[in-house]
């Protein structure tokens, strides 16, 4: 058989196992942050600080598990995990990775270089633990990185069906361009125009300031006036705002605090006379960046302050350390498909666990889903 592509004999001949524990109990911490500073792809979401932010906030019957890879007594690899009981509204147990509403990312932690060890041992306790689960689902997985070329390979190499169900392109900033000639290059000559208007009637209303910051110096203020800013504008009014549920608002504050002590957060802000008008929060994950949450005050709306911050948003194109920026955004987004001209393809995939008959069930499940014959990924 061809040896697929990225499917090197080194990788193939490492010999990495997986552990599956609650998430509470789990106690190479140390062993969770180095893994970050040497992962195949960034995931902020994955980190300890913001995973363990939204797990202390959202896993309020303590039903989540961590997957934890090891090769020679190092921790190679991390994934949330939970059984759930059914799938698209029907009753067909699983087993997947864990997110909530406000985690943009699915993607594991995985060592680069160990990307299929890590995938073969996550599979290979899958296949020994699966109990009532009919096959694994990864959501929110990037199809552009090592990852998702690693997944595909040992799912090949193992002849185990898989899927993938669903597909999105969210707005990606990527670009070797300065941020002058990005904007000058993905905005028309008329909406730039546009855009200059509305900065100088902003303008006229009082002394406009922009001011990005990093660092956890000012983040409580920070914060508590991005949740009262939102909590004002229609998200409020749908009780979508962060500020509206106390979990939401405990792990925004808290992953924020988390990104800022570990220099991994950077704070934009457009203020009219001293009140902020617009704020955006970036979280830092070289070689990459997300747009993790914007708002801005409804009352200026036709002024686009938004936009006009967004624009301030491009600074990332000139960072050394950042060769792109993912937008966090649904897929067709109005506002920041205007400017962000690239695209990332996030995919949703499901893989068949177990012995020969729960394999060929699951592939049984994926062809109803698709309707259609599942061609791997």
């Amino acid at each position: 058989m061809e040896q697929p592509l990225g499917l090197t004999r080194s990788t193939r001949g490492i010999d990495a196992c997986c552990a599956v524990v609650p998430w509470r109990d789990f106690a190479d911490r140390a062993g969770w942050d180095a893994l970050a500073s040497g992962a195949a792809e960034p995931n902020p979401f994955a980190e300890r600080w913001c995973l363990e932010a939204g797990l202390a906030a959202f896993d309020r019957r303590d039903g989540v598990r961590l997957a934890a890879v090891t090769a020679d007594g190092t921790l190679v690899g991390v994934l949330p995990l939970a059984r759930r009981l059914s799938y698209a509204g029907r009753p067909l147990p699983h087993l997947g990775n864990w997110m909530h509403a406000n985690a943009f990312c699915g993607a594991p932690l995985a060592a680069a270089g160990l990307e299929h060890a890590f995938w073969r041992a996550l599979l290979r306790w899958a296949d020994r633990h699966a109990g009532r689960a009919l096959f694994l689902h990864l959501q929110g997985l990037p199809a552009d990185g090592p990852l998702f070329a690693a997944l595909r390979d040992v799912c090949a190499v193992e002849q185990r069906p898989a899927a993938v169900v669903q597909r999105l392109d969210r707005a990606l900033l990527a670009s070797d361009l300065a941020p002058q000639d990005y904007y000058d290059a993905a905005l028309s000559g008329k909406k730039r125009k546009e855009l200059r208007r509305q900065h100088a009637r902003l303008a006229e209303q009082g002394d406009l300031s922009f001011d990005r910051q990093t660092g956890p110096d000012g983040l409580d203020a920070w914060t508590d006036a991005f949740l009262a800013l939102e909590r004002a504008g229609w998200k409020g009014r749908e009780n979508s705002a962060l500020a509206c549920d106390p979990a939401t608002a405990a792990f925004f504050r808290q992953s924020l605090a988390g990104a800022a002590g570990r220099g991994r957060l950077e704070r934009l802000t457009l203020a009219l006379d001293g009140a902020p008008i617009a704020k955006l929060a970036n979280f830092i994950s070289p070689p990459g960046a997300y747009s993790f949450k914007t708002t801005y005050d409804e009352r200026y709306a036709r002024f686009s302050p938004g936009v006009l911050l967004q624009r301030e948003n491009l600074a990332l194109l000139a960072r050394q350390d950042i060769a792109w920026a993912d937008s966090c955004a649904a897929a067709d987004h109005p506002m920041i498909e205007r400017i962000w001209r690239e695209k990332r393809p996030v995919v949703r995939v499901s893989i068949a666990i177990g012995g020969p008959l729960r394999r060929a069930a699951a592939a049984a499940i994926f062809r109803a889903e698709l309707r259609r014959p599942a061609e791997g990924l």
